[in-house]
C-alpha cells in the first residue's frame, strides 16, 4: 500500500519533510500547501508537488507567477491518508477542526504543544504506540536530540538525572526576521526551559533539568549533556552505542571538526540534502565519563533537519504496520543516510 501524504505548511520543515516522503518507497506526495507566494512555491513546483493554498482569493499571486495552484487546502486533505502540518507553532492547532472534520490523521511539530496532540513521538522510544491515533505530534529538534541520546544510555546504564545546557542557534539561515545579532540571550532566564518538560513528554520516567539561551549564529544548535547513570559505564562503551545507533554520529577526532560551522560545511562536503545532518553530531573527544557513572558529551543538533526523519516514521507508525526498526532502515535507506 502507497501511503498518501500531504504538507500542510511548506517551509523550513515542510519542504523537507515533502522530500524525504517523496524519496520513501512506500509513500507519495499529494500535495503541498502555502499561504502565500515567494520562493519555496518555485520550489515545489520544480520538484513536481501539486500547491494548493489556504486563501483562494491569493490564487493570481501564485499564477501570475508562473506557479498552478491545484486547490484548496481542504481539497488538499480530501486526497490524503495522513497530513503533515508543518505550519507554524499556534496554527496546527487552529487547524485540527479542520482535521477532525475530515477525520485524517495528522502530525504535528514540536512548536505545537503536547497537548495539541495528546502523544509525542519518537521513533525510538514510542513508536508503536503511534498505531491507531489520529493525532501525533514529532518533538521538537532538540528535543528529538535529547530523547535520541538519553534513551540510548537508559537502555544501557539507566539514567539517575539529566543536566542539559541548549545553546541555540538564533535563527535559520534564511531567516532575516530574527535575532539576536550581536548578543546572547538567556532564553529563558528561570529554569527550566521548556526542553526538559518536553522530553517528559516522550520519556516521562527521565529526571532532568535544562537551560537554555540564544546566541547570534545561524547553523546548529549545541548541547552540554551531563547525565548520572545508575550503572557503571566506560567511555568506550558509550561510544560503542553511539557507533550503533542509526541517527547518532560521532564527529571524530581525526575529522578535526571543533565547531558547527564546519559540521554543516562537512554535510555540505557529503552531498547532504541541503547539508541537511539528520543524525544527533556527537563530539568524539568530549565523550567522557567521570567516577563510573558521569557521562558528560557536547552534541551539534541541525534545528532544520533530525526531525525529518523522524515524521517519516511517524507517518509509518500510524499508517501502516512496518515495525519501528524496519521503519527506519526504510527511511534511512530511501535518503541514502549513514550516521557518521
Amino acid at each position: 500500500m502507497t501511503i498518501k501524504v500531504a504538507i500542510n505548511g511548506y517551509g523550513t520543515i515542510g519542504k523537507r519533510v515533502a522530500d524525504a516522503v517523496a524519496a520513501q518507497p512506500d509513500m507519495e506526495i499529494v500535495g503541498v500547501s502555502k499561504t502565500s507566494m515567494n520562493a519555496d512555491a518555485y520550489v515545489a513546483k520544480a520538484r513536481g508537488y501539486p500547491l494548493y493554498i489556504a486563501d483562494l482569493a491569493k490564487r493570481p499571486d501564485f499564477e501570475g507567477a508562473g506557479v498552478p495552484v491545484a486547490g484548496t487546502v481542504g481539497e488538499m486533505i480530501g486526497k490524503a491518508d495522513v497530513v503533515v502540518d508543518a505550519t507554524p507553532g499556534g496554527i496546527g492547532l487552529k487547524n485540527k477542526p479542520m482535521y477532525e472534520e475530515h477525520k485524517i490523521r495528522a502530525i504535528y511539530q514540536g512548536g505545537e504543544k503536547h497537548e495539541t496532540a495528546g502523544f509525542s513521538f519518537n521513533s525510538s522510544v514510542n513508536y508503536a504506540e503511534a498505531k491507531g491515533r489520529q493525532f501525533t505530534r514529532v518533538v521538537s529538534c532538540n528535543t528529538t536530540g535529547l530523547v535520541r541520546i538519553i534513551h540510548e544510555m537508559d537502555r544501557e546504564f539507566g539514567v539517575e538525572m539529566v543536566r542539559a545546557v541548549m545553546v541555540r542557534r538564533a535563527s535559520d539561515p534564511g531567516d532575516i526576521k530574527r535575532g539576536p545579532v550581536d548578543a546572547i540571550v538567556l532564553d529563558p532566564v528561570t529554569l527550566p526551559s521548556h526542553h526538559g518538560p518536553d522530553v517528559r513528554s516522550v520519556l516521562q520516567h527521565i529526571r532532568i533539568t535544562t537551560a537554555a539561551m540564544i546566541v547570534p549564529t545561524t547553523f546548529m544548535h549545541l548541547h552540554v549533556l551531563q547525565m548520572t547513570l545508575a550503572k557503571p559505564a566506560t567511555r568506550e562503551r558509550v561510544l560503542e552505542l553511539c557507533r550503533a545507533h542509526p541517527r547518532i554520529g560521532l564527529v571524530t577526532k581525526a575529522a578535526g571538526i571543533r565547531s558547527t560551522a564546519e559540521l554543516k560545511e562537512f554535510m555540505q562536503d557529503l552531498n547532504r540534502p541541503r547539508s541537511d545532518m539528520w543524525e544527533n553530531g556527537v563530539f568524539e573527544e568530549s565523550v567522557s565519563v567521570e567516577d563510573g557513572t558521569e557521562l558528560w558529551l557536547f552534541q551539534a543538533i541541525h534545528q532544520e533537519a533530525d526531525v525529518v526523519v523522524e515524521n517519516v516514521d511517524a507517518i509509518r507508525a500510524m499508517c501502516s504496520d512496518v515495525p519501528a526498526d524496519e521503519s527506519v532502515r526504510m527511511t534511512n535507506a530511501a535518503l541514502e543516510f549513514v550516521a557518521l
